[in-house]
This record gives C-alpha cells, sequence and structure tokens, in this order.
C-alpha cells in the first residue's frame, strides 16, 4: 500500500468493510433483491445467513457511521437510480422458521418467511386468520413494518409481538415489543427506523382446513384476474379512505390508466399499481408517482400517500 494511503483517515466504506471482514460485498446492484427490480447500487452488502451475521452488519454500520437498510424480498421497496449510500443488509438467506403451537393456535415466524407459505402452512394446520397473507408477495418482517393486508384484513389482525435487533445506541441488542408499542395503523406501523425486525408472533384461531384452502384458493384466483404481474411492487398509494374511496378509483378517475412515463407506465390492469420495464429506471418509476399524485390530487382534492418504501432518493421517502 502506499506510503499516502496508509497515512490518509480510512473512509466510512473502509470501516465498514474492515469491520464486515469476507461478509461485505462492494457496489452491489439491489434492483435484483427487489420486485421492481431496477435501481442503484448499495455501497456495501451483507447476506445474512444467522442473526450473527446481522449483528455484525449492525455493529458495521454504528462503527463506520454508514446507514442500514435491511431488504426482506423487497416486494415494497424502489431503490433510487443513485443507489444506497450504506450497508444493505438481505436476510432471504436467514433460516425460516415457521412453529405452530396448535394448543394455543400461536404461530413463532421469522422475518425472513414468505406470507404465502405461512398462509398456506397456517391454514393446512387448521388454522385460520391468515388466509388474507396468500395474496401478498412478501414477507413478515415488510409485512409487520408497513402493516401489510388485504381482503379484509392485516398484519395488526393477528400480530402478537415481534423480536427485533435494536440499531441505535452504541451496541445492538434485542428486544420485544408488542403491537401496541409499535403503533399499528392503516398500512402504516411506528416502528422506529432503527429496528429490525428478525421475529413476530400470530395469534390466529382454529378453523376448518378444507374452509380456510378454499379462501385460499379464492383470493389467489382473485389476484390472478384482478392484479397485474411483472414489474411492481404491489398497490403504490394507501387508500384515502379505507373502505370508502380507493386510491386506484382516484387515479382512474383521473384518466390515468396506461399513463407513461420514459421506462414506467400506470397498469392497464389495475390503476394503483405503476410498472416498470426490463432494464427501466426507478428514477422513472418515483417520477411517474409524483405525476400520478400531483394530478390525483388536482382533480378530487386527495393527496395520496405512498404504501411503497422509497430509498435513496433526494426528495425523502414519503
Amino acid at each position: 500500500m502506499p506510503a499516502d494511503a496508509e497515512s490518509r483517515p480510512r473512509t466510512a466504506v473502509e470501516v465498514a468493510v474492515g469491520s464486515l471482514g469476507p461478509l461485505a460485498e462492494l457496489d452491489v446492484p439491489l434492483g435484483p433483491l427487489t420486485t421492481y427490480r431496477v435501481g442503484g447500487s448499495a455501497a456495501v452488502l451483507v447476506r445474512a445467513t444467522s442473526r450473527a451475521d446481522l449483528v455484525a452488519a449492525v455493529e458495521a454500520s454504528q462503527e463506520s457511521g454508514l446507514p442500514i437498510l435491511p431488504i426482506g424480498r423487497g416486494s415494497n421497496m424502489l431503490v433510487a437510480d443513485a443507489g444506497f449510500p450504506g450497508i444493505a443488509v438481505s436476510l432471504v438467506e436467514l433460516p425460516v422458521v415457521i412453529e405452530i403451537a396448535t394448543e394455543t393456535s400461536i404461530v413463532t415466524v421469522s422475518a425472513g418467511a414468505s406470507l404465502p407459505v405461512v398462509a398456506r402452512k397456517t391454514a393446512s394446520a387448521g388454522l385460520t386468520g391468515f388466509e388474507w397473507a396468500v395474496g401478498v408477495p412478501g414477507s413478515i418482517g415488510g409485512a409487520v413494518r408497513m402493516n401489510a393486508g388485504g381482503h379484509g384484513s392485516d398484519m395488526a389482525g393477528s400480530l402478537i409481538d415481534v423480536t427485533v435487533v435494536d440499531t441505535a445506541g452504541a451496541s445492538s441488542h434485542e428486544r420485544v415489543l408488542s403491537v401496541s408499542e409499535i403503533g399499528l395503523s392503516f398500512r402504516h406501523s411506528e416502528l422506529p427506523a432503527s429496528a429490525i425486525v428478525v421475529e413476530a408472533r400470530l395469534q390466529l384461531a382454529p378453523g376448518d382446513v378444507d374452509a380456510a384452502k378454499q379462501l385460499i384458493s379464492e383470493i389467489v384466483k382473485w389476484r390472478h384476474e384482478n392484479q397485474p404481474g411483472g414489474q411492481n411492487a404491489g398497490s403504490v398509494f394507501v387508500n384515502p379512505v379505507p373502505g370508502e374511496v380507493s386510491a386506484g378509483a382516484l387515479v382512474d378517475a383521473a384518466g390515468l390508466r396506461g399513463l407513461r412515463h420514459r421506462s414506467a407506465h400506470v397498469s392497464n390492469k389495475h390503476a394503483n399499481f405503476i410498472q416498470a420495464d426490463d432494464g427501466g429506471s426507478a428514477d422513472d418509476v418515483r417520477a411517474l408517482m409524483h405525476i400520478v399524485r400531483d394530478r390525483v390530487a388536482a382533480t378530487s382534492g386527495y393527496v395520496l400517500r405512498s404504501e411503497i418504501r422509497l430509498v435513496g432518493f433526494e426528495d425523502g421517502e414519503h
């Protein structure tokens, strides 16, 4: 190493890499880790395969000062083309835990567990109350953070508590938060950004296996008939008046179904979905979100709020 390199202060990325060692991958595209499949790179990526790896990433963040970004299945995230200038932690390779206590109807699930898988396993075990989740292609951790839901229910309907790794402070530690402590409301939680969900407990109810499986089949059929596939993150905007005024109907009424902005367009199948072209731009998706929100506000008076977690955009995450 040249003498001047030895004498200069280490950059934050170099500090993080020094802390993480072989766990650290540099300048890794994040698009492939999301369902939008567009967007820039993380300065550092850690593919956690154990809670120890996750704790190591948190400690590297604390030591280096770099922000940390947990990524589950990426089904509700859009990363800016400029990327994320910190440590992204992929949680999908963590061991999946789905423990079903049939005598109490309590289900313990790890954050990386797929919602459709949990829905099917609990239904097969004779438990009801989580069938709705078969239509949400995300993970338990992300579902807790946004209070994901559908078909008349949501995470708040069954969540008992969550175990989180708290990244705030000088050292990381696990703690358990009750559902009342994380402030769940429609497609929103008050879970601190510093808290990374690693496990959740659900209270379900005994039910009929055949009825639960039939409901799951109906939800899957409805989803195939009413929602588009391809590169998207599901519903873009929160319904402004749940059960009464839908975001999709407002977008439709504004004449925006099918509207294109460069490499992004409003779905022709569902007006509350914005599709990205293969090889497209996350910034185009974000720009189209602005266009839609402004036109809906102008035509209806409703200012729509994004359901999607926006990462790395200069105008903030909202």
